[in-house]
């Protein structure tokens, strides 16, 4: 039988098997008193199609009738849980047939949080991104999660100008403390702190130099205590040089320095990004910088997953990356680059990419870009590790993201280690074994 007869066939008979009251062996019960509702479900279907699920399964018991404990969902409203189970089952939806306001309360009830749903998350941002305005003129609009938020900004397509999206960051921001009026005048300096914390990962985002001088005069400058000091300075000394025009390769160093302030990282600033850009290039801390890269953030394990699967999911096939990684418990930051193709490998004899341009590196303190340690590529032939159970890995186990063989294990667990063998140094004073607390991979794209 044909897929496109047999699949169709087989995603409904899964959504039959949700709607029938047999053979289930999982309770859900979703809302608060008096609207409660009771789900029933399947363990296998939910372990094998939900990590989220999965996570709680794994610390309830069958009771002796042969059905697992309740699982309570009070946060999550009834007809937004309908929407997501049957999703779960049938592997699609018609977000279509769904209002804006729907749309905002699937994101807020995934919170951008969970590796289960990234196609629908996907689905739900480029369906928003095509009308901005109807979000935008919700009043409903300041509910959505902030890495919704982030994701619909940074999507190619928004359909914003940069006023716009700035306006709406920061009305955004204000929901979020009913305590701020919209009059930035009348804001204490405490008052700007909390704005500038909520805000402190959409202010890289922001394209300040596509605003008017008389915009970045009326809109920005207002709020400029949330802007970092050192980025509003080159915005002053920019709108007063000249009022913008289209970026061109002779512009002057300023635009160079602001283009670069944009990176979305929760580990490195952007004093980090031009070191590591000037390694590229084969530079040292002290030498002059010869181009201008752009990190394009492509994964971010507490947003994506701290798993191989998920990391190969998203990052196999793609070149010239930089990963970063957090130590956890300590100041300490490690990563690497990997100019060619990341691959999913089940190989251990071929598991290996070849390239002399990779390096990695070690801040030990994360406020001390000086302290550091650059060791490049010394064996070609094991220059990256495509390990199929392995995050994003270099030489043999010079640096090694390792997440183990058992199915519920990831980076959080202290699997994860750094031993000289195929690198010119070794990055860390030791060599045990350490946990992850958060790691990000950047594409690496050359702007001039």
């Amino acid at each position: 039988m044909a897929d496109n007869k047999f699949l169709p066939k087989l995603l409904q008979n899964l959504l039959e098997i949700l709607d029938d009251e047999e053979y289930y062996d999982i309770i859900i019960e979703v809302g608060n008193d008096p609207n409660v509702k009771i789900f029933r479900a399947h363990m296998v279907i939910l372990n094998y199609r939900s990590p989220y699920f999965r996570r709680i399964l794994s610390t309830n018991k069958k009771k002796n009738d042969g059905a697992l404990s309740h699982i309570k969902l009070p946060k999550i409203l009834l007809e937004i849980f309908q929407i997501i189970i049957r999703y779960i089952y049938g592997g699609k939806i018609s977000l279509v047939d769904y209002d804006i306001l729907d749309i905002i309360k699937i994101l807020a009830a995934m919170a951008f949080e969970n590796d289960s749903f990234l196609d629908l998350q996907k689905f739900c941002t480029e369906l928003i991104a095509k009308h901005p305005e109807k979000i935008f003129s919700s009043s409903n609009f300041t509910s959505i999660p902030e890495k919704a938020l982030i994701s619909l900004i940074q999507h190619d397509n928004h359909q914003m100008g940069e006023v716009q999206v700035w306006e709406h960051v920061l009305k955004w921001g204000i929901a979020k403390n009913p305590g701020l009026s919209s009059d930035p005048s009348s804001y204490s300096n405490d008052d700007f702190n909390v704005l500038k914390n909520d805000l402190q990962h959409f202010i890289p985002l922001i394209k300040f130099t596509e605003f008017t001088s008389r915009e970045f005069l009326n809109e920005v400058y207002p709020y400029k205590k949330i802007i970092p000091d050192e980025m509003c300075e080159n915005l002053v000394k920019y709108f007063l040089d000249h009022d913008y025009v289209p970026r061109k390769k002779s512009e002057p160093q300023i635009i160079k320095e602001l283009n670069t302030k944009g990176i979305d990282s929760n580990i490195i600033t952007i004093q980090h990004a031009e070191l590591i850009s000037k390694w590229i290039d084969g530079l040292e801390i002290t030498d002059e910088s010869k181009s201008l890269y752009e990190f394009k953030l492509i994964f971010r394990g507490s947003r994506d997953g701290f798993t191989a699967r998920q990391f190969h999911k998203i990052c196999d096939n793609l070149s010239r990356t930089v990963t970063i990684i957090k130590v956890k418990d300590t100041n300490e930051i490690l990563g690497g680059y990997n100019p060619i193709e990341w691959k999913n490998s089940n190989n251990s004899i071929n598991c290996h990419g070849t390239t002399k341009d990779s390096f990695i590196f070690s801040f030990i303190n994360k406020e001390n870009i000086e302290n550091h340690i650059i060791s490049r590529v010394k064996n070609e032939k094991y220059a990256i590790c495509n390990w199929f159970n392995y995050g994003p890995s270099f030489g043999n186990e010079d640096l090694t993201l390792y997440e183990g063989f058992q199915s519920e294990v990831s980076f959080k667990n202290k699997k994860s280690r750094c031993c000289k063998s195929s690198y010119d140094k070794q990055i860390r004073k030791t060599e045990e074994e350490f946990s992850v607390d958060e790691y990000e991979v950047f594409q690496i794209i050359n702007d001039n």
